[in-house]
């Protein structure tokens, strides 16, 4: 069943994306050689409690951490550990909060020190596709007209696009009707309107599309063992252009816009 929010609670969800929106630009103070994947947990979640929210990811379906950290061919739902980052590593990093009785869900992918331009090229790509995307969020448009922006803008750059983990609806759960895939047919798919609030998240691989679980329950990695970017925004559908609930700009003052 869709779902579509009023102002009121439009405004309860802006201020959960923006919460992990900031909480992300903390991370993003940490994240360089040296650091291990639960410090940043850590401060995460110290931020998100000062800030009168609780993790929205602690305890949700029995994950163990605040954050989803998932390193080079991790595509998502890593779990935090002592893994210390490298050089040349990057470092997706998903993040959600709950407060108020709505959710708020973002991720961005980090590169650690000097990263090769081939898998900058990747994650400059992966965040393109995002935008992409959401220019296509609007009333009357599909679903599919989102997931086929966003594959389009990948695979035309010689990247492919993981099929079976997909965005979703977001208001007071986490993961909310319709499935937001990032592949599609244009024309397709539940019709978007007004009020309906969707996380779009490309996760784009360098190398072919195909996906295996850990042994862990949650971490998923790419089987040829390249890496893979993953970009998440929260999104309001709306008449002329959607209502981007989430924002990277925090992050990249932080960054100086490094992707």
């Amino acid at each position: 069943m869709l779902v579509y929010r009023s102002e009121e609670e439009i405004e309860i969800l802006r201020r959960n994306n923006l919460l992990v929106s900031k909480t992300l630009a903390e991370v993003a103070k940490l994240i360089k050689p040296g650091v291990t994947t639960l410090e940043l947990d850590k401060r995460a979640e110290e931020f998100i409690r000062d800030h009168g929210a609780v993790p929205g990811f602690l305890g949700y379906g029995g994950f163990p951490n605040t954050l989803c950290t998932s390193v080079n061919d991790q595509v998502v739902h890593g779990i935090p550990s002592d893994y210390v980052l490298k050089d040349g590593d990057i470092i997706s990093v998903d993040c959600g909060t709950y407060m108020d009785g709505y959710y708020g869900d973002t991720a961005y992918t980090f590169p650690v020190g000097e990263v090769s331009e081939e898998v900058m090229k990747l994650l400059r790509t992966t965040k393109e596709s995002l935008f992409k995307g959401i220019e296509n969020a609007i009333v009357g448009k599909r679903v599919g007209d989102i997931g086929y922006a966003v594959q389009y803008h990948a695979e035309n750059a010689g990247y492919s696009v993981v099929r079976e983990m997909v965005g979703h609806g977001l208001g007071k759960n986490m993961h909310e009707s319709p499935e937001v895939p990032n592949y599609g047919r244009r024309g397709r798919g539940v019709k978007l309107n007004k009020g309906l609030v969707i996380c779009i998240e490309p996760m784009i691989n360098l190398g072919e599309k195909y996906i295996r679980q850990e042994n862990d329950g949650w971490t998923i990695r790419t089987v040829d063992g390249k890496p893979s970017a993953h970009y998440e925004l929260a999104v309001v559908v709306d008449k002329e252009k959607a209502d981007i609930l989430s924002t990277f700009d925090y992050i990249e003052e932080i960054t100086k816009n490094r992707i």
